[in-house]
C-alpha cells in the first residue's frame, strides 16, 4: 500500500527537500505540494492523503489553525497530521498537538526519522521527536492552563508504566522491548490508556502524562 502525502511548507528548499526524502521511498507518494495554510486545507481535503505534513508559520493560514481545520475535535473524518517546525517555533506546539496533530518532527531530525513519523501517522499511530520530548512537553504542561482531568478508572501499574514509556517517545516496538510484554499487549494497554484518560492519541497521552507529573 501506497501512503499519500501532502507537504505544506511556505519555503520551498524545505517543501521540495522533504518531498525529495519522502517520494524517494518505495512506499510513499507525495500527492500534492501546498505553499500556505490556506492552499493546504483546501488540497488536504480535495486529495484526502493519509498523511499531512504541516509546518506551523505559514502565510494566510498558519499551521495550527490548519491543523485545528484538518484533525480537530470538531472534525467528523479528521486526518493524520504531523508538524514539522524549528525549536525556536517550541511555543506553538502545544496547541498544535491539542489541536489534533498526531506528532511533531524537527526540520534537521533527518530523512530516517521523518519516514518514520509518516509510516506512523498512517497507521493510526504517532511520533515525537525523541531529542525534544521531555523538554518540550515538560516546558509546556507547566504553562498549561486549568487542571487535568482525573481518570473515570484507575490506571494499573502496567498502564502507568506504559503510560511513562509513551511520554518518552518510545515507539510500539520499544516499549515490547522494555516492558517485556508483545506488541500486541502494548497496543491493548494503549486503547484502554486512551478509553480511561479520554484521548486520542498518544500525544495526547504523553501531555496528560506530563500535565500530572508522571514524567
Amino acid at each position: 500500500m501506497t501512503i499519500k502525502v501532502l507537504v505544506a511548507d511556505d519555503q520551498e528548499l524545505v517543501r521540495t527537500g522533504l518531498s525529495m526524502i519522502l517520494d524517494a521511498q518505495p512506499d510513499i507518494e507525495v500527492v500534492g505540494q501546498a505553499v500556505n495554510g490556506r492552499d493546504a486545507i483546501d488540497m488536504a481535503r480535495a486529495l484526502r492523503p493519509d498523511v499531512c505534513l504541516l509546518d506551523i508559520r505559514m502565510p494566510e493560514i498558519d499551521g495550527l489553525e490548519a491543523t485545528r481545520q484538518l484533525a480537530g475535535p470538531e472534525v467528523e473524518e479528521p486526518m493524520a497530521v504531523v508538524i514539522i517546525t524549528t525549536f525556536d517555533l517550541d511555543e506553538y506546539i502545544h496547541g498544535a498537538l491539542k489541536a489534533g496533530a498526531r506528532g511533531f518532527l524537527l526540520k534537521d531530525a533527518g530523512p530516517e526519522l521523518l519516514v518514520q513519523a509518516v509510516h506512523a501517522a498512517a497507521d493510526g499511530d504517532a511520533l515525537i521527536a525523541p531529542s525534544v520530548t521531555a523538554r518540550l512537553l515538560e516546558t509546556f504542561s507547566r504553562g498549561s492552563p486549568g487542571t487535568p482531568a482525573q481518570p473515570a478508572w484507575p490506571l494499573t501499574e502496567r498502564e502507568e508504566q506504559v503510560l511513562v514509556t509513551v511520554a518518552h517517545g518510545k515507539t510500539n516496538a520499544e516499549i515490547a522491548e522494555e516492558l517485556h510484554i508483545s506488541l500486541g499487549t502494548v497496543k491493548t494497554h494503549l486503547s484502554s490508556l486512551m478509553t480511561k484518560l479520554e484521548v486520542r492519541n498518544r500525544v495526547e497521552l504523553a501531555i496528560w502524562a506530563y500535565e500530572t507529573g508522571r514524567v
